[in-house]
């Protein structure tokens, strides 16, 4: 059996939802640095960095990274569809999988952290901080919504893949969804249709209250 270490509202829905798209056993763990109730130590034993999402395979082996495990479950089980038959559709969706993470994720960190981002002491710094890494995570999604068009969903298929369960998840933080709806709305159309398809809605109604 796999082990999901995540908490509500954090990172762990898309691999909640990957898991329940493979039609695989998980148990999970709640846990999460913001809270001091949950597994936090058992998760920091299975992963120092304390980081969720972090997937336990059922031999013993640690993942970390969502888009890592999305890539690692798409291709264990095709038929999930969570990756594109389709080799040109697939590198399209790895590439679109490791933007998210590394330009979007990247960014939101230093918006819910501004302290790790600046040496200087005060209120005033960290809201500089914060600011600057909105505007550039809502120019990331600008651009990502350019460069990614859905035919009709981002994986390309007739439902919801890996990419788009990474799309509708880390879109949600930051301020990024009022952002898109404002300056790229046929995004943001397609983000509230991956989140109201049959096989995301009930896991994101578990995380998110709207």
């Amino acid at each position: 059996m796999y082990t999901l270490y995540g908490s509500r509202g954090s990172g762990s829905a898309i691999v909640e939802a990957a898991l329940e798209r493979c039609g695989l056993e998980f148990r999970q763990v709640r846990a999460s640095a913001w809270e001091e109730d949950s597994a936090i130590d058992e998760l920091r034993r299975v992963n120092p960095l304390a980081q969720i999402p972090t997937l336990v395979l059922p031999d013993g082996s640690v993942m970390t990274e969502s888009a890592a495990i999305l890539i690692h479950l798409g291709l264990q089980h095709p038929p999930s569809a969570l990756l594109p038959a389709d080799e040109s559709a697939r590198a399209q969706t790895l590439r679109g999988l490791v933007f998210i993470a590394a330009n979007c994720y990247s960014a939101i960190t230093a918006s819910d952290y501004p302290e790790r981002f600046t040496t200087e002491d005060g209120d005033e710094a960290r809201a500089s901080v914060r600011e600057a890494a909105r505007r550039m995570l809502h120019r990331h999604w600008e651009i990502f919504a350019d460069q990614f068009p859905a035919t009709p969903f981002l994986s390309g298929n007739t439902m919801p893949g890996a990419l788009d369960l990474m799309a509708a998840v880390v879109s949600k933080w930051s301020g990024a969804r009022a952002h898109l709806a404002k300056n790229r709305p046929e995004f943001s159309a397609l983000l509230k249709r991956i989140e109201n398809h049959s096989s995301v809605q009930p896991v994101l109604a578990r995380h998110f209250d709207a």
